[in-house]
């Protein structure tokens, strides 16, 4: 083995091999584990599960780099490389020895910036989440056979393209309104709301169609825009969002009342495919022509029992007659039974009244007498009863009465305004009195007060 750590004698004559060999494993020992980024080209994935592609400057320098992604790292990816898109690739440098050329082995790959845009993206999405932009009970269906469609893209988009492709092949009777805009870079945002708001003040179309192609997350984000997202959610016609590739998701397609993965799914989404509606139309006219033969069959049916019905009036006159006939003949022979089976029972019926008036009077006769003994018996009883309460209530009334009290020789004083005394505490010398006995009154004055402990 050759030490390529050594400097190499200036007469030393190395093989291919051998240099190329030296040369691996001075750059493996030199740039042992690197990140490096730059744009994909020429992307292939071989049968096997290898990629193989080259890597460019990232700023536009004429540099390419040949790189090799083989199967377990390619399986390791979580999105589509696509040519265009700027990447990052971390692996090791080597020499591919049968063309002497240097590769890059790239042991992971990630999108360029992805990190940060997307949690920015996250963040952005969850927030208006929250305000009710992407609810499910706010979407309305686009009109399914729109004759009037507005497109709001990019005029030199290829994504325009394709939407008027499909337009044509699958309903060519409908008119195209285009609201060009900006989809790429700072002045996109406000430039999509301009259309957006444009393509809802003139009312031109039934639905619109918001169409982008497909690109890096960094060339999608106008549509992840707060103000796009905000625009389309309130739009007061039906919004169908195709941005990028199937892949692609933007906050544009959550909020739109329809998401399209492509721009000409979009346009297939907002139209009835021309075969398709004269399919429903034969379908239609089959129908109609079978209910109109089921009708007709009907009305001739009828008509033909009509006509036979009509054919011979006299046979329906003569079983009319028959028929008058019986029932005069049964009308003579009911009625006079009928009548005499009527007056036998209002008779019956009499003879019972008759029978049952007397006894019915005897017993109210006798309830009446039972009620006035009863009270002749009550009211003696009651007003003894009231007598005797009476008098209970009187003897109270007498003991209570004061004037029997005095009667004993007790005295009633008051200080002569007729409030009692009954304490040598309300007393005091020289006090007017007044005495009420039981026969009469005496006015007093005090001399003493004299208070004697109890």
């Amino acid at each position: 083995m050759i030490d390529a750590s050594k400097p190499a004698s200036p007469r030393m004559v190395w093989g291919v091999a051998a240099l190329l060999t030296a040369l691996s494993d001075a750059l493996q020992a030199r740039f042992p584990v690197i990140t490096v980024q730059g744009e994909l080209s020429g992307f292939t994935r071989a049968a096997s599960g290898h990629c193989y592609f080259s890597l460019k400057d990232a700023e536009g320098q004429p540099a390419m780099l040949r790189c090799a992604m083989f199967r377990r790292a390619a399986s390791l990816v979580d999105f589509a490389p696509r040519d265009g898109m700027t990447v990052e690739l971390r692996g090791r440098l080597d020499l591919y020895g049968p063309r002497g050329e240097l590769q890059f082995i790239v042991e992971a790959m990630r999108r360029s910036g992805e990190g940060a845009l997307y949690e920015q993206f996250l963040r952005l999405k969850a927030k208006l989440e929250s305000l009710g932009y992407f609810d499910a009970e706010r979407k309305r269906p686009p009109p399914p056979y729109a004759r009037r469609i507005g497109v709001v893209t990019s005029t030199g988009a290829a994504a325009l393209q394709d939407v008027l492709t499909a337009l044509r092949r699958r309903a060519p009777h409908a008119r195209v309104f285009l609201y060009p805009t900006l989809v790429q870079g700072n002045e996109a945002p406000a430039a999509i709301v301009r259309a957006l708001a444009t393509a809802n003040e003139r009312a031109d179309a039934e639905v619109l169609l918001l169409v982008r192609g497909g690109g890096s997350l960094e060339d999608l984000w106008a549509f992840n825009d707060e103000r796009v997202v905000q625009a389309v959610a309130e739009s007061p016609l039906p919004v169908i969002c195709g941005v990028g590739h199937e892949t692609d998701i933007t906050l544009a397609d959550l909020a739109a009342d329809l998401r399209a993965p492509t721009p000409t799914a979009a346009a297939e989404l907002a139209t009835v495919s021309r075969q398709q509606c004269l399919e429903t139309l034969e379908a239609l006219e089959r129908q109609l022509v079978r209910r109109v033969e089921q009708r007709l069959d009907g009305a001739a049916q009828r008509l033909d029992r009509l006509a036979l019905r009509l054919a011979r009036p006299g046979d329906a006159l003569a079983r009319q007659r028959r028929r008058l006939d019986l029932l005069s003949q049964r009308l003579g022979q009911v009625t006079p039974r009928t009548v005499s089976l009527e007056s036998q029972r209002l008779r019956h019926l009499e003879q019972r009244l008759n029978q049952t008036a007397p006894r019915v009077a005897t017993l109210e006769t006798q309830r009446l007498k039972h009620l006035a003994q009863r009270l002749d018996r009550a009211l003696p009883q009651q007003a003894q009863r009231g007598a005797h309460r009476l008098d209970a209530l009187e003897a109270r009334l007498q003991a209570l009465d004061p004037r029997q009290v005095l009667a004993r020789g007790y005295a009633w004083l008051d200080d002569g305004q007729g409030r009692a005394l009954s304490s040598v505490d309300q007393l005091h010398e020289g006090q007017d009195l007044r005495a009420v006995l039981a026969d009469g009154e005496a006015e007093m004055k005090v001399g003493r007060v004299v208070r004697r402990d109890v």
